[in-house]
This record gives structure tokens, C-alpha cells and sequence, in this order.
């Protein structure tokens, strides 16, 4: 089972590749250790949204590497990328996996630490 627009094809020519995300804004400027601190919450919690363990681990480090490693990370995985900027991604078994801006990139308004 997959998603819609999903392939079951050999090969890779229907994947869809990943991106670097928009840049995006938060709602009041934020110093890199805020940052930090929001994606440890949502990595420290994010199995308990349903889906399975080892998919969140293999997005956590897709979400840090650069683009061609996230790639191969997300391949080798089994995930289904529905958005190519990993906000919306499905493991093989169709469960979903929705990822905040926030733990893809930096935002435009992020200020130095004081």
C-alpha cells in the first residue's frame, strides 16, 4: 500500500527529490539556542505521534544532513516524500509523517543570542 502518486516501479524515476524548504518566518524573532531547544521537543516527542520509530530517526538525520545524503537516507528508509521539502513524507505501510518548518531550516528572523 502507498500513498497517491506513490510507484511501486524499479528504480527511482517517479521519487520525487527533496529540496531545501522555503524560507520561512517565525512568529517573533528567535535566538539559535530557542531553535534548538523546539527541535529537541519535537524529535524527543514525535514517535508518540503515531508511525514508526526507526522512520522518525531515519527523517531526524534526512532533516540534518545535507540535501544528497537526506536523499539516500530517505531512499534506503523506505520513505514515500509527498512534499519535497520532507514536510509531508508516508513510510511503506502508508502511516504519515508531518514535519514542522522549524526542523528543516533556519528562520529568516532568527536573532543573535544576547
Amino acid at each position: 500500500m502507498g500513498c497517491v502518486g506513490s510507484s511501486q516501479t524499479k528504480g527511482d524515476g517517479n521519487a520525487k527529490k527533496i529540496k531545501k524548504p522555503k524560507p520561512w518566518k517565525h512568529s517573533e524573532p528567535i535566538t539559535r539556542t530557542q531553535l534548538m531547544q523546539m527541535r529537541d521537543e519535537f524529535w524527543d516527542t514525535a514517535p508518540h505521534y503515531g508511525g514508526r520509530k526507526e522512520i522518525w530517526d531515519a527523517l531526524k538525520a534526512a532533516a540534518e544532513a545535507d540535501l544528497t545524503l537526506a536523499q539516500a537516507i530517505v531512499d534506503s528508509a523506505g520513505v514515500i516524500v509527498q512534499n519535497p521539502d520532507l514536510t509531508v513524507c508516508y513510510d511503506e505501510r502508508g502511516a504519515k509523517y508531518e514535519l514542522p518548518k522549524y526542523v528543516l531550516s533556519e528562520p529568516t528572523n532568527l536573532k543573535r543570542e544576547s
